[in-house]
């Protein structure tokens, strides 16, 4: 493996995992919130940091995330559309190559079902010997083993 591939499930609770040069995987969920008085744009700020603290971990060389098309309410639409741009214009200013993967294409990979629910999605990770904290991770998860099944350097 020469690649570092970062997969996220973005979000105000934002799942990722990080497969390593040497083909171990680190993975977790980090919380964007926005706090009380601070203004709207601070949680996007340390979303930024936050890639960027990762990137002391190893060159980047892929990020791919889960391309949502659909949301549950105006906000959630506006966070994801604020994580996604500032996703995008981070990978574009240091040259790392990024990828939207659709939600049903990751969660059919990982279940073989288009529509599994979250309890399907962190028993398919558990069943790949990972043991997520919550849905975001496995998601993240499940979104990494796709990138690598597709580059076919398999889990």
């Amino acid at each position: 493996m020469n690649t570092t591939i970062l997969a996220i499930d973005l979000g105000t609770h934002t799942g990722w995992a990080l497969r390593h040069l040497d083909g171990t995987t680190t993975s977790g969920t980090v919380h964007f919130q926005p706090y009380r008085f601070e203004g709207g744009g601070m949680r996007f700020l340390r979303f930024k940091r936050w890639l960027s603290e990762l990137l002391t971990s190893g060159d980047i060389s892929e990020v791919y995330f889960e391309e949502v098309r659909r949301h549950a309410g105006v906000d959630a639409a506006h966070a994801y559309g604020g994580f996604l741009a500032h996703l995008t214009a981070w990978c574009e200013h240091r040259n790392i190559p990024y990828q939207g993967v659709p939600v049903g294409t990751i969660k059919k990979h990982a279940t073989g079902k288009g529509n599994a629910g979250k309890a399907e999605m962190i028993a398919a990770a558990v069943r790949r010997a990972f043991n997520p904290a919550d849905d975001n991770e496995a998601d993240a998860l499940a979104l990494l083993d796709w990138a690598l099944h597709q580059s076919g350097d398999d889990a």
